[in-house]
């Protein structure tokens, strides 16, 4: 069962926007961001007709899910790939669709627990920030190579981080005569550098710093910006993609892609909409919805999430590059 400290955030409501989807028997739900596997273990105990496939690039996060839905048996398949990788994934599997897609995104409260990994500024730990600890470049690379320029860039953008600057030129200063290799010397610049007044408000700071870091390190946005697109091609009728973000990048992100996949696109004074010029796709959330305040209260995680869902409700001209190809369900 799940823990409190890993509650699944919007568990009931998650569950609720991909049951339609999934009534039919054999019908197949993609967790494109497994993590320790709750919202799955959810689809499987409460949606008895669904199988389930939960794609993580975290190998640890995968053996621990699978682990805890061992029970499930065939209803449940592990894959390791990032979500961008959707497409072949489901190819791989002998589908042409699949019936809902749940995204939950960013970092995993297995993953900021785990103290090696260094998501967490709360302790000493290497700079690694790695979803896939096997592949890619760590944060300390990242600190020590990236040019003033960049940095700032990268702080600016993904942490919102009104110091930018200014935490970039001193990272560019101190690392020509130590590199950085551990959390604790990055938190220390990071008091060093952000005036007092300004480290008394908006929580911890540090949090924007390393959330920047490790969007920058895993390429976050540049994934999701592929991903979803993807997983609005690969869903059937019926279908439905669901998606959790935390980083008003992401949701923006998610907005925009389904308010292009839901619009009309004819002339505004056309008197009426021509047969087969109707969007293939509606969206089911109005707007984005939140937690309310007892969740909150229960789950801090909770406060800045904001769900968006939509539903496929006619076929659309299929896409070479989002779906696979000479597979049949």
């Amino acid at each position: 069962m799940t823990t409190p400290s890993h509650a699944p955030v919007l568990l009931d409501r998650v569950v609720a926007l991909l049951a339609p989807a999934l009534e039919a028997e054999g019908s197949v739900y993609v967790d494109c961001t497994l993590g320790l596997g709750g919202h799955s273990e959810a689809v499987l105990e409460r949606l008895p007709q669904a199988r389930v496939i939960g794609i993580d690039r975290d190998p640890t996060a995968l053996e621990m899910s699978t682990e805890r839905l061992a029970p499930y048996g065939d209803r449940f398949t592990a894959v390791h790939a990032v979500y961008d990788e959707l497409p072949e994934v489901v190819g791989s599997l002998g589908l042409a669709h699949v019936d809902a897609v749940f995204f939950d995104l960013g970092v995993s409260s297995m993953q900021l627990d785990v103290r090696d990994r260094g998501f967490a500024y709360a302790e000493d730990a290497p700079l690694d920030m790695r979803m896939d600890p096997t592949t890619g470049h760590t944060a300390a690379e990242l600190l020590n190579t990236a040019s003033a320029q960049e940095l700032t860039r990268i702080l600016r953008e993904y942490g919102e981080e009104k110091f930018a600057s200014k935490i970039a030129r001193e990272v560019v200063r101190r690392r020509d005569s130590r590199p950085f290799t551990t959390s604790a010397e990055l938190v220390e610049l990071l008091y060093a550098t952000i005036p007092a007044p300004a480290r008394r408000t908006g929580g911890h700071p540090a949090k924007r710093t390393f959330q920047a870091l490790r969007m920058a390190v895993n390429d976050e946005l540049a994934v999701l910006r592929r991903a979803i697109p993807e997983s609005i091609a690969v869903i059937g009728v019926g279908g439905r993609v669901v998606v959790e973000s935390y980083h008003s990048l992401e949701d923006r992100l998610v907005k925009r892609a389904f308010a292009d996949a839901t619009r009309l696109d004819v002339p505004p004074d056309l008197p009426f909409v021509p047969e087969g010029a109707e969007p293939a796709l509606r969206l089911v959330t109005r707007g984005a919805e939140q937690a309310d305040e007892h969740e909150i209260a229960e789950n801090p995680r909770a406060a800045s999430v904001r769900l968006r869902a939509v539903e496929r409700v006619r076929p659309s001209a299929p896409s070479a590059s989002h779906l696979p190809q000479g597979v049949v369900r």
